[in-house]
């Protein structure tokens, strides 16, 4: 005679419930995948980057609204009396590289978290282009002001006040910047899963900032 078990029978696990991994190997609640917009390990550079984008938007702002609060023994004596003279030109100028730090600020927030791809190819585009122009002028600036002060080059008459400044100030403020962009940028490839499809647009940004801070150089223009 044959016994039936009319006991429950094995339980099957419930795939429906079972957490799924996320990018991180952490498994989200519910089983939803997750949003990938978590914070980047060492995050930090990008905040340093978004400060000094917001710090460095002031002077440009100030001096635009018709103040030159800071600009009379630290900048170009040319460029003081275009904005005493209020020419347009140049008061439009000091208002468009205004918001273009306020948007090196905002690069630079979002380098501190990870995003999605469509959104990071152009985040690590800028990125890597604002690391090569800022270091690429910073250098220039602290490369003649040591110059000078070795006696190999002999600058202009109204410009023999600000060599130092330029040296001691704007050159060191460049290079930091392009510093703090290529450790935030460098950082977020490192830490994206879509490392090397960004390297090609941060090489990309790069290179186009290379070339178009020589062509600047070469032609004496910015």
């Amino acid at each position: 005679m044959t016994i039936k078990h009319c006991g429950p029978g094995p339980t099957r696990p419930d795939l429906r419930r079972t957490p799924l991994p996320t990018p991180g190997g952490r498994p989200t609640p519910g089983g939803r995948p997750a949003t990938g917009r978590r914070p980047i390990p060492g995050g930090w550079a990008g905040a340093v980057a978004a400060a000094w984008g917001l710090l460095f938007a002031v002077p440009s702002f100030v001096w635009a609204a018709g103040s030159t609060l800071g600009a009379r023994s630290t900048v170009s004596p040319s460029l003081l009396k275009l904005a005493d003279d209020r020419v347009t030109w140049f008061v439009a100028v000091l208002w468009v590289t205004g918001f273009l730090k306020l948007f090196g600020a905002l690069l630079g927030v979002g380098l501190t978290r990870r995003r999605g791809v469509r959104t990071s190819r152009p985040l690590v585009l800028c990125g890597g282009g604002a690391a090569v122009l800022l270091l690429w002028h910073g250098a220039l600036f602290v490369a003649h002001g040591v110059l000078v002060e070795a006696g190999a080059l002999t600058p202009a008459p109204d410009l023999v006040g600000l060599t130092r400044w330029y040296l001691y100030l704007w050159g060191p403020w460049f290079v930091g910047g392009g510093l703090a962009f290529a450790a935030a940028t460098t950082r977020y490839v490192r830490r994206h899963e879509d490392r090397r499809g960004l390297r090609r647009y941060g090489a990309a940004g790069a290179l186009g900032a290379l070339l178009l801070s020589l062509a600047s150089t070469v032609t004496g223009i910015g």
